[in-house]
């Protein structure tokens, strides 16, 4: 596998550490394969991550938007098989815990999420501010900018 030091870099730029550490993040081993997820596009601005959290409940998953930063994590609480008077006899079902980081572009907010069947839905949108949407300049022309002829009276 190809391996890539942006040492030189990080030295002589300034203001770009975000997408070098983005680049070393694509350069290593992955994110891990657990838990699976999907992201879609589900309009111009609209996106979605689905993660299969199956065997998780609401209370047992949190989801944090820092910066531009998105992390989700799960965790088990404790083994609700020990309230009872069963033995787990075969374990195939995960229920470890995870926590997966997605990187959102700018102007990328959560909008809500729910979770149903198994599966965390969060909802992003793009909204751009006004200030920073392209806008379209105007050429006026002016009366003043235009050469004037001036008469001399003849004495």
């Amino acid at each position: 596998m190809r391996t890539f030091d942006l040492t030189p870099f990080y030295r002589s730029t300034v203001g770009f550490d975000r997408l070098f550490s983005l680049l070393d993040q694509a350069n290593g081993d992955g994110a891990p394969g657990y838990p699976p997820y999907n992201i879609e596009r589900t309009g111009e601005n609209d996106f979605r991550i689905t993660v299969a959290v199956s065997g998780f409940s609401q209370n047992e998953i949190s989801i944090v938007a820092k910066e531009n930063t998105l992390t989700i994590k799960g965790e088990k609480v404790a083994n609700e098989n020990s309230k009872g008077q069963s033995e787990v006899l075969y374990r195939g079902i995960a229920s470890r815990a995870f926590e997966r980081q997605f990187q959102l572009a700018d102007f990328v907010q959560v909008k809500n999420a729910s979770l149903e069947n198994g599966l965390l839905h969060v909802d992003l949108v793009r909204e751009i501010p006004e200030a920073a949407k392209p806008r379209q300049i105007p050429i006026t022309t002016s009366a003043s900018s235009a050469p004037q002829v001036t008469e001399k009276a003849a004495a």
